[in-house]
């Protein structure tokens, strides 16, 4: 009979920690989750158990709740979650500072053979792991929240990351149902942030210039784009929206597009103004009292597309 595979820790306990845990879980590992504070270890199991039975009753997880559950535990010393395990993922507060003291810590327990993906959404990992002994096995490893419905998995190397690190995590990760890609160096924002990022950009100035409101901006994503995007990119999108594909779609609409951005060339900030005016449209539709409401509900409208696109690639093999 095979070895079990080694534990994994989770460094970090709020609501991308708390996913982690249910990803590595539901794939079969034991999971050891940290956090420094004491009220967010008290809490997360009840956040994480809450989840697991929103996938059970999506048939998303094929074993029982308490099975799953049974697989983590919180952990009070970052030196007793990371001892033997294979692998450490990262989730703490997106702060250079934090992660620098964190990384610190993490060079004087962690195990010699364990990569260390950090959940990091824009900061390069070479901004906070070049002092450390251990950083040719750190990386980025950016899940899309909650990683346990959202499978995209940003692998980023620093300039230091031994490639067999990547290609560790790369494995893992496809092994516990996730979908790494892998990011051939570091840029600000990496991908996803940089293409969510250019979207916000220009729904915020369609807004601030009045083009149209906060409400009907969300429905065009909602009812419109956001449909294709589903379960396609932006370039199959554009091949698939011209007669003869992305070659003829970029003749037709190339030019468009570089004149609209071209009229960006002096993109505004968030300003407080403009940002008090987007908070007042978006209150006026949910107050802040219903937004934890709302955001279970985005979740189990996520588990119900996760759900049939699980059945639509059983029912045609793909």
């Amino acid at each position: 009979m095979a070895d079990p595979a080694p534990p994994i820790a989770v460094v970090g306990a709020g609501l991308v920690g708390a996913g982690w845990a249910i990803v590595f879980a539901r794939a079969g590992y034991a999971v050891r989750i940290h956090d420094d504070s004491a009220r967010v270890r008290d809490g997360v199991m009840t956040l994480i158990a809450g989840n697991v039975r929103d996938l059970k009753s999506f048939a998303l997880i094929d074993e029982e709740v308490e099975s799953v559950l049974a697989r983590i535990s919180t952990q009070s010393s970052l030196e007793t979650a990371v001892s033997n395990v294979g692998y450490v993922q990262e989730s703490a507060f997106e702060s250079i500072d934090v992660k620098t003291k964190l990384y610190a810590a993490l060079d004087k327990c962690v195990p010699a053979s364990a990569p260390i993906g950090s959940s990091s959404s824009g900061i390069p990992a070479s901004a906070f792991t070049q002092h450390s002994a251990t950083r040719h096995r750190m990386l980025i490893a950016h899940p899309v929240n909650p990683p346990y419905l959202v499978p995209l998995v940003e692998l980023v190397p620093a300039p230091w990351t031994d490639p067999a690190a990547m290609d560790k995590v790369f494995e893992l990760m496809r092994t516990v149902g996730q979908e790494p890609i892998r990011i051939r160096r570091e840029v600000e924002g990496f991908v996803l942030n940089r293409l969510q990022g250019a979207l916000l950009n220009e729904a915020w100035a369609l807004f601030d210039e009045g083009y149209a409101s906060a409400e009907d901006i969300d429905k065009t994503v909602a009812v419109g784009l956001g449909l294709r995007w589903s379960f396609m990119g932006p370039f199959e999108t554009i091949d698939l929206n011209a007669p003869a594909g992305v070659a003829d779609y970029a003749k037709r609409l190339g030019p468009l597009y570089h004149s609209v951005a071209a009229s960006r060339t002096a993109p505004k900030a968030w300003g407080v103004e403009l940002t008090s005016k987007v908070e007042a449209e978006r209150r006026e539709h949910l107050s802040v009292d219903d937004l934890d409401k709302r955001r279970a509900w985005r979740d189990r409208r996520l588990m119900a597309l996760a759900a049939h696109k699980k059945k639509a690639a059983m029912d045609f093999g793909s």
